[in-house]
């Protein structure tokens, strides 16, 4: 071989090798996160998982991938946790959705599930026991669907003259039965009067608040729903527009002009879920990883919006 041609291939093997190495090297995981908001609603939720990834190791775009879905209403979680799974991703992440974290256990059987909710998960049908998940799913639980007659004594504390109380419930929520009926119980007990207004979208949150017009009511208790956290500042604006007082599940609302809220610090619990997730990633088994409860809970309370609806 003449030394022209060797060195003609020599370089043409020195062009390939990096194509090659590259090859081998493992791909970028990408992660599954899947909720019913929008991006738009959900920054600071978002950037809490993203701060639970970086405490294990990953960093969004350098070691790893995350891709959104965004659903507009629950009905499309379903059809967007198949599509996660048709895209092989290497974990899924449900944070703050009972419905999102059911539709992912449903659609995935062999990727891991990380979710978090507010409600039980055994109850859920999402793991075997708190302390051994068994199977692909596990996650963070925090209180919220518990809170409604609490929530209601709030409101009955700061409006004792307060006789009807509208309360903004998503049927199509798993606890829509256990919330309404704590909130029943606690009304009966002061001899206040409960109507519910349901809502599954946000033309349905429109067509609820057009009924108190007809006919008012003195506070309006918002239940726990992620729908209704993503259309927050809808349901403020038309609060406000109709001076009624507002209480509601997360300092999310308080933050924008809701009256007054109680519930656990979702950032908080959705940062955990971050943690978790990055766990899985390196390697832990999902099974193996107990369900963490977040029971710290924050009463966050608004004292323009008190001033200008003239409460003390």
């Amino acid at each position: 071989m003449e030394r022209r041609e060797f060195i003609t291939l020599l370089s043409g093997a020195a062009a390939l090798w990096p194509l090659a190495a590259r090859a081998q090297q493992p791909a970028m995981p990408v992660i599954g996160y899947l909720y019913p908001g929008s991006l738009e609603t959900s920054a600071q939720r978002v950037a809490a998982f993203r701060k639970g990834l970086t405490e294990t190791g990953f960093v969004e775009g350098q070691n790893v991938t995350i891709d959104f879905r965004w659903a507009a209403s629950n009905d499309r979680l379903p059809e967007l946790a198949a599509d996660l799974v048709r895209r092989r991703v290497a974990v899924i992440a449900t944070p703050a959705s009972t419905p999102a974290a059911l539709a992912a256990k449903s659609a995935a059987t062999d990727i891991p599930v990380i979710f978090g909710i507010g409600s039980d998960p055994v109850k859920d049908g999402l793991v075997a026991s708190f302390n051994r998940p068994g199977g692909n799913v596990t996650g963070v639980t925090f209180l919220t669907g518990e809170l409604g007659a609490k929530r209601f004594g709030l409101a009955h504390d700061l409006l004792p003259q307060a006789t009807r109380f509208a309360v903004l419930v998503n049927p199509k929520n798993p606890l829509f039965d256990s919330f309404l009926t704590d909130v029943r119980a606690a009304a009966a007990n002061v001899g206040a009067q409960i109507e519910p207004l349901n809502a599954s979208t946000t033309r349905d949150i429109d067509v609820a608040f057009a009924s108190l017009v007809q006919k008012p009511a003195d506070a309006l208790l918002v239940g726990p729903d992620a729908l209704f956290n993503a259309r927050r500042v809808q349901i403020v604006i038309l609060a406000t527009r109709q001076a009624v007082p507002t209480i509601c599940t997360s300092r999310d609302f308080t933050e924008i002009g809701g009256l007054v809220s109680y519930g656990p610090n979702t950032a908080e619990v959705i940062r955990q879920v971050g943690v978790y997730t990055g766990r899985v990633l390196k390697g832990e088994n999902p099974a193996n990883l107990p369900v963490l409860e977040s029971t710290k809970l924050e009463l966050v309370i608004s004292l323009p919006t008190a001033k200008a609806l003239g409460i003390t």
